[in-house]
């Protein structure tokens, strides 16, 4: 057996049924327990884009935001949701949004606890995510290190290769640009913007997620409206597809309600990456007064990611297919460019751009991701720690190069290896500090504590009054 056949197997069994019932386990169970913060939805939407200059960070809670979103909304959002469509069937885009739904709560978990118990380093920057929360929060700092370094590893997969080489094919498939030629751009542009760290990624991420993410929905409403003809039937397809195995119109064939709950909840997780654990690295960077103002505004993010942008990717596939039996839906990617190509001129520039974009964003987002591990697994050297983030920065900006030119079936693999190997100590860290998470937002959401700040931890501090 060779070593792509072997990657290929662990991955599907550390992303088989078990891994998927505990996430989307945790997810109602934090809503439960929460009492259901999908409630404060737009409450955490109105904070996200209010800046408070007067709470402690290196960003504000915008910049976080996009960046956690940047890092999110990647090329899952498109292609990931055509092929839990192709392999599940209609019903997946249910599924899919549910996981999305529920999975607010966890978000909404693991921020709060990036912030808790984040700390400041000796040149003055805040640095949290899944590793403090299991180290000062649980005393295992063994389990945080463990994360770290499957989160710095994983990062150069999900979120670099697999990007640039999304990039990199198809400006080479679709307008003929030599690939080299797009890893040169590509590894330029990166690495200028890394080279500022967050407040460089923050900031560009900040201007792009927008765009990219209003170019994209217009895009897609647009292409809904020429299916509005079909929208009704293709919305009451979805539902009954979801908890019924029957043959549907439009060309699908008959999918069982395991296979569709299965890749729909399969892929809203790996497009939301709640319980994942990377969100949380640069939430807990975020200029906000206490925890729970951030865990609110970093629950957004998995909102406007699979409650947004997924459902209405999925609308447009399953529309789409239904308006034009003859579209292969049996391949995802030939799926998502058949879906576009309806639309003339438009349909192919706005799949593009979509999918450069996403992908580049995402780049930058992942880049912030392992660097702050890196960061913790040499926090107590201060030379040290500087010296592996300029190296880790160059290695990056290097595997953007190979990702836009080399085969990435087996990387693909790998790095779904180490994303799950990432999701369950975080989801440890959350379940077994659910009583915090519960003790937090009692006193400052429940009891309208919101505007008040902590003082309890490094990370968040009192107004400057007061010090």
């Amino acid at each position: 057996m060779s070593f792509s056949e072997i990657t290929a197997h662990i991955s599907s069994v550390v992303w088989g049924w078990p891994m998927i019932i505990l996430l989307l386990g945790t997810h109602i169970y934090m809503t439960i327990r929460l009492r259901f913060p999908q409630r404060y939805i737009f409450k955490a939407i109105r904070l996200s884009v209010t800046r408070d200059s007067e709470a402690k960070g290196d960003v504000s809670q915008f910049g976080a935001l996009a960046t956690a979103l940047a890092a999110t909304i990647g090329t899952g959002n498109i292609v990931g949701v055509a092929t839990a469509v192709a392999l599940g069937g209609p019903g997946a885009v249910l599924w899919c949004w549910i996981s999305g739904m529920f999975g607010i709560a966890t978000k909404y978990s693991e921020g709060l606890l990036a912030v808790k118990y984040r700390v400041k380093t000796t040149d003055g920057h805040h640095l949290g995510g899944p590793m403090f929360a299991l180290e000062r929060g649980l005393g295992f700092k063994w389990l945080g290190i463990l994360f770290a370094a499957f989160t710095a590893i994983a990062a150069f997969g999900i979120g670099n290769t697999v990007q640039a080489n999304s990039i990199s094919m198809l400006l080479n498939e679709s307008y003929g640009i030599d690939m080299y030629l797009t890893g040169a751009i590509l590894t330029v542009m990166v690495f200028l913007v890394i080279v500022f760290g967050v407040k460089g990624i923050a900031k560009v991420c900040g201007m792009l997620v927008p765009f990219m993410a209003l170019f994209y929905v217009i895009g897609c409403l647009i292409i809904l409206g020429m299916n509005w003809s079909v929208l009704g039937e293709s919305i009451s397809l979805i539902c009954r597809s979801a908890f019924s195995a029957q043959a549907a119109g439009g060309g699908f064939i008959g999918t069982s309600v395991m296979m569709a709950a299965r890749f729909g909840i399969a892929r809203g997780l790996f497009s939301n990456e709640s319980g994942l654990g990377s969100a949380p690295i640069v939430a807990a960077a975020a200029q906000t007064r206490n925890p729970v103002r951030q865990a609110l505004v970093s629950s957004t993010g998995t909102f406007w990611d699979t409650v947004v942008v997924c459902a209405i990717t999925g609308l447009v596939l399953v529309s789409s297919i239904v308006m034009h039996p003859d579209i292969d839906y049996t391949q995802g990617a030939a799926l998502t460019k058949a879906a576009f190509d309806k639309l003339p001129v438009a349909g192919p520039l706005i799949m593009s751009v979509g999918i450069v974009t996403f992908a580049f964003s995402t780049i930058l987002g992942w880049s912030y991701y392992g660097e702050k591990c890196v960061e913790y697994l040499c926090r107590r050297r201060k030379p040290l720690r500087q010296r592996m983030v300029k190296v880790y920065r160059v290695l990056w900006a290097a595997a953007v190069f190979s990702g836009s030119v080399i085969s990435l079936s087996t990387v693909w693999n790998v790095a779904d290896i180490m994303n799950a190997l990432m999701a369950i100590p975080n989801l440890i860290a959350i379940l077994l500090l659910s009583g915090v998470i519960v003790r937090e937002t009692r006193h400052y959401l429940w009891n309208g504590n919101l505007d008040a700040y902590s003082s309890d931890d490094e990370g968040t501090s009192s107004p400057p009054s007061t010090r």
